[in-house]
């Protein structure tokens, strides 16, 4: 089942806080709650994370009828990805090397905003790019 495509971009766009705060301050919890947010996401979804939770209860009664979606898969890829660059950055905050810490979470952070501000998702077009590139399934 499709999903509104605004979920995936208000997640986005609350990611893109976070980890912004995160960055300027090298805050390891703050980036550890992001990187729980993206296991969530990427284990059962984005309407199952926290944010996407928040989009539904509160966001989305208040906007009209959704005019566009999306497949589920491509967003559920990019929580994944988003997860391996923010454990990468919890890592780097945490034990070291800071420079890690410091290039993950501002490859995760531009990723975000790219999504929130142009609704370009990287993680979802990866997800495409690899899925065209595999071999084909015999049915």
């Amino acid at each position: 089942m499709d999903i509104d495509a605004r979920g995936p971009r208000f997640a986005a766009a609350v990611t893109t806080v976070v980890l912004a705060v995160a960055l300027g301050t090298q805050n390891a919890w703050l980036l550890g709650w992001q990187t729980l947010v993206f296991a969530l996401g990427a284990a059962g979804g984005v309407s199952r994370s926290p944010y996407g939770w928040a989009f539904r209860t509160a966001v989305r009664p208040r906007l009209g009828p959704p005019e566009e979606f999306e497949p589920p898969q491509p967003p559920r890829f990019a929580q994944a990805v988003g997860l391996v660059f923010a454990g990468l950055g919890l890592a780097g905050f945490t034990v070291g090397p800071q420079w890690l810490g410091l290039g993950a979470t501002g490859a995760a952070l531009a990723a975000a905003f790219l999504n929130a501000a142009f609704g370009y998702c990287l993680g979802c077009e990866m997800f495409l790019l690899l899925r065209r590139a595999a071999p084909a399934r015999a049915e």
